[in-house]
């Protein structure tokens, strides 16, 4: 075996070795983070902060109306002056792609950041863990303390507040949620009174429930179990991937540092387990890569701390890839590969094909539909005649009232359509029929245009190309 051979067996082995010591929280362990300020925890603030929408948008108003509303049973979608419609699904798709393949690109690149700073999960978790350490001790060890001390008016009064808090939360959640679908205040006003239909207190009570069980007590564990996308990260990971990452090789051997004595004889790493106390899911980025890792950073907060307080460089566990941890030879842009500019370009034709949708609305949908049984009838009087389906989807916020007509037959005559009032959101079907006199008729297939104008200025037209059939 080559001395190259040789070196990969035993990097591998050292890796199979420290993934053989990885300490999984199977949910026996209650993971109480301690909160240290930092750059990091600051960031993760500012993503929490990108919730706020969620709870806020619902009582945004435009035009005496709600501006956002998911409009279900009306099947729309307002959001401000735009109405959408079944019709437009396919932009809703085409914006859906484009966060999936946001969130694989950005995985590709920097792992699960989605998880550490705009995860709902993760946000609601560190909420309520927050409220918990504020009233119960901010660390593992003064909650411990504090859970098995012996029942006090002080005691119950900090439970009670604590999970009265957790309550108001995931109620709030709840409520946000439905005031999406229906009129915010108006949603307040029947739960107060407690006239809101039974399918909205469903809502309130799957939320509430879900959020103070998810949130409040499973916490880590639905990291660990339930989230389907802990499970896909690793095939979007490469060895260019930027992740939280442990310098092993300046920081081993660690080692207690006391008072008075150098640090020149161990690695940098002090043993304080600052990292793992800080970590949200409790794991210790010192054994690597792991599980459970959500990359929140927060480890390289505390590490930094514990650096400066010891009068050493910053960055002994710090955000790399795993060739620049290992000096590799190949080390490349997390941005310039192949994947990551395949997903660009997804996102790009995504993103294009949404601005071209919003840009290209129109105020009406209006198709004609040929009947085909029978494509054609002779009259007694010889005239050819074909049957239409007239359809007119009005977009707008006002009723309509469209007159019809048609283009580029000569001879042809219009029955059964003069004028149709179409109210707001409503499709309006009419049956049509188009006749031509037999001595004007000149050739089997014809071409011919229905058109409309809105009166009474005719500044709304809408038209549509259709054919007319008639005998060889």
């Amino acid at each position: 075996m080559s001395e190259l051979s040789k070196k990969t067996a035993e990097k591998n082995d050292a890796v199979y070795q420290g993934a053989s010591e990885w300490r999984l929280n199977t949910g026996g362990l209650k993971i109480v983070a301690k909160r240290m300020v930092g750059r990091f925890r600051t960031l993760k603030w500012l993503g929490m902060l990108t919730w706020l929408p969620f709870f806020l948008g619902p009582y945004l108003r435009w035009n005496g109306e709600q501006a956002i509303l998911f409009d279900i049973p009306n099947r729309q979608y307002n959001f401000f002056s735009i109405t959408l419609y079944p019709q437009d699904i396919w932009m809703l798709s085409l914006t859906l792609l484009f966060f999936a393949i946001l969130l694989a690109a950005v995985t590709s690149v920097a792992g699960r950041v989605f998880c550490g700073y705009f995860c709902f999960q993760t946000v609601w978790t560190d909420v309520f863990t927050y409220i918990e350490t504020k009233l119960e001790g901010s660390t593992p060890h003064q909650v411990k303390l504090f859970n098995s001390a012996e029942w006090t008016v002080d005691k119950f009064k900090r439970k009670a507040a604590k999970h009265t808090l957790w309550l108001l939360i995931s109620m709030l959640t709840g409520i946000s949620f439905a005031a999406w679908f229906t009129d915010a205040y108006q949603l307040w006003y029947d739960y107060l009174t407690l006239q809101a239909p039974l399918f909205t207190w469903v809502i309130l009570g799957m939320f509430t429930a879900g959020t103070y069980i998810l949130a409040g007590f499973m916490r880590e564990q639905v990291c660990f179990w339930l989230c389907p996308y802990a499970r896909l990260q690793s095939v979007m990971y490469d060895q260019n991937t930027i992740l939280p990452s442990y310098d092993e090789e300046r920081g081993e051997p660690r080692g207690k540092l006391k008072k008075g004595q150098s640090q020149q004889q161990k690695g940098s790493c002090v043993d304080c387990n600052l990292c793992v106390a800080v970590c949200p899911t409790g794991v210790d980025i010192r054994d690597g890569q792991q599980h459970g890792c959500i990359t929140c950073g927060l480890c390289i907060d505390a590490c930094d701390t514990i650096m400066d307080k010891t009068n050493q460089p910053k960055g002994l566990i710090r955000y790399a890839s795993h060739n620049e941890i290992h000096h590799a030879t190949e080390t490349k842009s997390p941005y310039k590969r192949p994947r990551v500019m395949v997903y660009a370009l997804i996102m790009l034709s995504a993103l294009s094909g949404v601005v071209y949708g919003f840009s290209h609305l129109s105020p009406t949908e209006f198709k004609v539909i040929h009947e085909r049984q029978p494509l054609y009838v002779r009259l007694s009087d010889g005239a050819i005649q074909n049957k239409y389906t007239v359809k007119l989807l009005n977009k707008t916020k006002e009723a309509l009232e469209i007159k019809f007509g048609i283009e580029g037959l000569e001879g042809a005559t219009l029955h059964n359509l003069d004028r149709i009032l179409v109210e707001p959101g409503q499709v309006v079907p009419v049956t049509a029929f188009v006749r031509v006199p037999y001595e004007q008729f000149t050739q089997t297939i014809s071409p011919i245009v229905f058109k409309g104008k809105a009166l009474p200025d005719g500044a709304l037209t809408v038209e549509y190309e259709s054919m007319f059939m008639g005998p060889k």
